[in-house]
């Protein structure tokens, strides 16, 4: 008897080719995700009260995302290509929807923000400029608010985006990644206030932060644990160290967050595993995405899984 043919290549070669994307697309994905968690904070201690929160949250939003754009644009190659995108407005892809979404929420972040720098600086500026600056301040709050409604779908978006793709892990992981990015958002974004926010105005930032870590590590295992073989880049080689390294650093800030984050020394240590650990879950997924499309038993095994259950289904 032929024993069943047990699968190893595809005449060594990818079914599905990788990405072509480079560092600036993992760079793009965390800052976004920082960008849209900071704008909520800061939306947030504008209507509480916490000047001090807002300031760092709008701060950081309009920082984030001006270095997310520079990274997508250099991803581009030339800005023209971000524009040209701009001609069509496709809600049935996520590449479009997202540019739509950054150029909405780009101009309200800066605008928030570039409002935190002048009234920081109002007192030294020249009376012709006072006015100005006077207006600019007004529309910083109404700036902030709408920037704020739209930051989930940013935190969010590169999520879909991925999982879009026929990279056989994004694509597998797509009930899961979503939650994963947006956890990971709120636990960078709620870790980076807490190391610039004094402790008594950063009561919002820490409760966001140690949410946003639980869903994150949740909703990984989650995803994980579902996804099978096809979770295998995710555990092995660079993509499972910076997994590995992302599981601890988030569990570290989380814990040190409800243990010591009321101090100085324990906000800045454990926003700053908060952040550390955001940066790895991005990197993490990306790079085992593009394992999983370099080895053909990722498209290919899962693909014959699905037929003979289809098969056994039907019959």
């Amino acid at each position: 008897m032929v024993p069943d043919a047990t699968f190893t290549s595809y005449y060594g070669r990818p079914v599905v080719k990788p990405s072509p994307w480079e560092a600036d697309i993992p760079a793009y994905l965390f800052l976004g995700g920082l960008a849209g968690g900071s704008a909520l904070l800061g939306a947030g201690g504008d209507l509480t009260g916490r000047p001090a929160l807002r300031r760092v949250g709008r701060l950081a939003s309009m920082g984030a995302i001006t270095v997310s754009f520079a990274a997508l644009v250099h991803d581009l190659g030339k800005p023209s290509r971000f524009v040209n995108m701009l001609r069509v407005a496709k809600p049935t892809s996520p590449m479009s929807m997202g540019t739509w979404l950054l150029s909405v929420f780009g101009p309200l972040a800066a605008l928030a923000g570039t409002a935190e720098a002048v009234d920081a600086m109002r007192d030294s500026l020249p009376p012709s400029l006072q006015g100005p600056a006077r207006l600019l301040i007004r529309l910083s709050r109404p700036a902030g608010i709408a920037g704020a409604i739209v930051a989930p779908a940013v935190a969010s978006y590169t999520a879909v985006l991925l999982a879009d793709t026929a990279t056989p892990t994004w694509n597998e992981a797509r009930n899961e990644l979503p939650y994963v990015f947006v956890g990971s958002a709120a636990a960078a974004s709620g870790g980076l206030a807490m190391m610039l926010t004094p402790g008594d105005q950063a009561g919002p930032a820490r409760r966001l932060a140690v949410g946003g870590a639980l869903t994150d590590l949740a909703a990984a295992h989650v995803m994980e644990t579902r996804l099978g073989m096809v979770a295998d880049p995710l555990h092995t080689g660079a993509p499972g160290q910076l997994m590995r390294a992302s599981k601890t650093l988030t569990t570290l800030g989380a814990v040190g967050t409800l243990l010591a984050g009321r101090t100085r020394l324990g906000s800045v240590l454990s926003g700053a595993c908060l952040v550390a650990g955001s940066v790895c879950t991005r990197f993490g997924i990306f790079h085992a995405g593009q394992e999983s499309a370099r080895d053909p038993r990722y498209t290919v095994v899962p693909q014959r899984e699905r037929i003979a259950q289809g098969r056994s289904a039907g019959a």
